[in-house]
């Protein structure tokens, strides 16, 4: 029963973020434009503000490729996309701790088989099934919630974060220099 109501308190917890996020205004304004003023109006400021907005976008499920596109529209794709990996991998990193502090290891009450299997090879290959989920999935709120609940060590989740997401990240940037230069946007 202990699992259940940390589940609840989670989802709790969830609906209070998304509710003050939702009536601070920021859910109104936030887009890639949005970004990218706030980092022509000042790099350092604005950095922080991406950072800050990139990990509890990615607590609310807001899609990464936002965030990503905001950063190559203003920075171009190289510090674009050096800027997303950082804030990347630290919305990942406090993601699993605000979930893993609240729901701890709650997928492990699930007796599903599917579920024991997905367990199983998480259990036994944790470096290559996250970093292979961050290739396919990148930041995906799901994956996180999912791998925070799961039990899976820190250390682990730490290392196959920062191994699969570089691919993908690469390729958006290059998507999103691209769209933009043909858009005449840089």
């Amino acid at each position: 029963m202990q699992r259940y109501r940390r589940i609840f308190y989670l989802v709790l917890f969830l609906g209070l973020v998304l509710a003050l996020f939702e009536w601070s205004g920021l859910r109104r304004n936030l887009s890639a434009d949005y970004l990218h003023d706030a980092l022509e109006a000042n790099l350092y400021s604005g950095l922080a503000l991406y950072i800050a907005l990139f990990c509890l976008g990615n607590l609310l499920h807001i899609p990464g490729w936002i965030f990503l596109a905001g950063a190559v529209f203003s920075l171009g794709k190289v510090w674009g996309g050096v800027a997303t990996y950082a804030a990347a991998v630290l919305s990942c990193c406090l993601t699993y701790f605000f979930i893993r502090a609240i729901g701890g290891d709650a997928l492990r009450v699930i007796h599903n088989r599917w579920v024991v299997k997905i367990l199983h090879r998480l259990d036994t290959h944790p470096v290559s099934s996250i970093s292979t989920l961050r290739v396919l999935c990148q930041t995906m709120p799901t994956v996180n919630y999912v791998l925070a609940l799961s039990g899976v060590r820190f250390s682990d989740y730490l290392l196959g974060t920062l191994i699969g997401l570089p691919l993908p990240i690469a390729l958006y940037c290059l998507f999103f220099d691209y769209l933009a230069r043909i858009l005449h946007w840089h």
